[in-house]
């Protein structure tokens, strides 16, 4: 998983010395945020697609054990998956445009990492369930558990959006 706080720590020599250079520490610092968010959002969707091709597998496995009456529910878990995959890459690059004009509280920025790394650590779990998933035992209520572990992740996007637009 990668950390975004350290992404920002790892920086070359001629970046540290250009943080010297005034107007351009703050000018680095926000590209750092840039690309721990680009990174992090490369993360999950890479992560989610991982999913649907575990999904996209089982489906196929249902249909040859003639499980079919399953497949409907799979379906609508791919769906969502997808739903979420386009919300996560179709977000703005970097943190916000607000960021452009307004310093950046340290406090807030500690909110958002915490926050990425609790929706990293649900991705996870969510990939450990789908793929510990077996067509021959397969139910509906684990079906509608990643469902609803689906609508939390989308929930924690949407919060992590109001953190980052001050809404929050």
């Amino acid at each position: 998983m990668p950390e975004p706080r350290e992404h920002m720590r790892h920086r070359n020599w001629i970046e540290t010395i250009l943080r010297y250079i005034p107007g351009f520490r703050g000018y680095l610092e926000k590209e750092y945020r840039r690309e721990s968010d680009r990174l992090l959002r490369t993360w999950m969707g890479d992560r989610i697609r991982q999913c649907k091709r575990v999904t996209d597998r089982l489906a196929r496995d249902l249909l040859e054990a003639r499980r079919i009456t399953i497949l409907p529910q799979i379906d609508r878990v791919r769906g969502r998956l997808d739903t979420l995959l386009g919300r996560i890459e179709g977000a703005v690059a970097g943190y916000s445009g607000f960021f452009d004009y307004v310093r950046v509280d340290e406090r807030l920025l500690d909110r958002v990492y915490e926050h990425d790394l609790a929706l990293m650590q649900q991705i996870e779990t969510l990939i450990q369930k789908i793929e510990s998933w077996q067509p021959a035992n397969l139910g509906a209520e684990q079906i509608s558990t990643v469902l609803d572990d689906i609508e939390i992740l989308e929930r924690r996007w949407d919060a992590r959006t109001h953190i980052l637009e001050g809404i929050d």
